[in-house]
């Protein structure tokens, strides 16, 4: 039984499907998208760039040139309503994630790792079972970090 989920945009205009499950789903502490998403953090399954389709509408795009490691993050929003619907990494090609809330039925995945914890605001408390990261869980040099807090 295939595993398709649908979202879209506010206004309805941009619509998309995702089919199979993400390769991972990360809830971002980082300042960046903070910012994008205006909030306290972004939602983000992440799927192989095949796995999501463009079912109505075109996407607008925002090429970031990120300060702190100088790669490449392509936000993909819709261009009437300004909703963030998904981004791009130039750090890791053919991997798409998509923003958590833009999902019809948000509730079906669970996230599997906090990052950039070292920026979370000091509110936020970090759930039992899910590893957290005080930087990425991949660093610079390719390397993996160590979690602060690991999964159960």
């Amino acid at each position: 039984m295939p595993e398709i989920h649908e979202g879209g945009c506010l206004c309805g205009g941009v619509r998309y499907h995702t089919d199979g499950a993400p390769v991972w789903t990360t809830i971002c502490h980082c300042t960046f998208c903070q910012r994008l998403t205006g909030s306290a953090f972004l939602v983000e399954p992440v799927f192989k760039q095949a796995q999501v389709v463009v079912d109505r509408g075109e996407m607008a795009t925002y090429e970031h040139r990120s300060p702190a490691h100088g790669r490449r993050l392509t936000v993909r929003f819709c261009a009437r309503c300004g909703t963030h619907l998904s981004l791009l990494f130039e750090r890791f090609p053919g991997r798409q994630g998509v923003c958590g809330g833009t999902f019809d039925d948000p509730h079906w995945f669970q996230p599997s790792r906090h990052i950039f914890t070292q920026t979370a605001v000091p509110w936020f408390v970090f759930p039992p079972g899910v590893s957290c990261y005080r930087h990425h869980v991949i660093a610079e040099d390719g390397s993996t970090e160590t979690p602060w807090q690991v999964a159960e």
